[in-house]
Parts: structure tokens; sequence; C-alpha cells
């Protein structure tokens, strides 16, 4: 009966050692983050950057979105884009707050006026 119940506890164990998701050190995503220049590109990257974990963060111009590799284990996603929007940028998911976007250069300004 010991080792009946000794095993059924050690089978137990690992099942729940594979449930757990390994969270991926050098995990890789894009997004659309709104901006115009050059001045954007260094607020963007610089945004991202400033949360732990970020390893690499580019902004492309042309496509108006960032490439980034992070760590998660140290970061999520929802926390560089959080970062990013209050920089000013609009992402996918989040809006940047409107006293934060009116604080960007003139030529920064991406919304329409409606």
């Amino acid at each position: 009966m010991k080792k009946l119940l000794l095993i059924l506890c050690f089978f137990s164990y690992i099942n729940i050692s594979y449930a757990q998701e390994k969270l991926n050190k050098n995990k890789s995503v894009e997004f659309a983050v709104s901006g115009n220049c050059e001045m954007c590109k260094k607020r963007i990257e610089k945004a991202a950057y400033a949360v732990k974990g970020v390893k690499v963060a580019e902004w492309h111009i042309n496509h108006k979105d960032i490439h980034i590799i992070y760590n998660e284990e140290k970061c999520t996603l929802d926390e560089i884009k959080i970062a990013i929007a209050k920089a000013g940028h609009d992402t996918d998911t989040i809006k940047a707050a409107d006293e934060d976007y009116e604080k960007l250069h003139h030529c920064c300004l991406y919304r329409s006026e409606e």
C-alpha cells in the first residue's frame, strides 16, 4: 500500500511539473505602434528598453510596428505596451492618454483631427 501511494504521488508530481507553462527568456513579438518620424522611433524604443527584461526593441517607421525580444520571467507584454503608451504612442491594444499624447512634438502627432 505504501508503494502504491508513493507511485501515485510521484506521477502526480510529474503531471503537475509538465502542466506548468515554461516562461520564455527570449520571447519574440511584433505589434503595431503609432508614430511618424525618427524622433518617435527613439522615444518608442527608449520607452520599451526602460522595461526591465526587454532585450531588443526596434520600431519600423515604414510599417508602424515594433519588434520586441523580452524575458517573460522579468516582464509582461502589457508592461511594455503600457510604457510605450505612457511615452505618448498608441499600441495595438493600449491607447496613450491624451495628456501624454499632447506632450509629443508637433511633427510626432499621428492622430488625425476629426
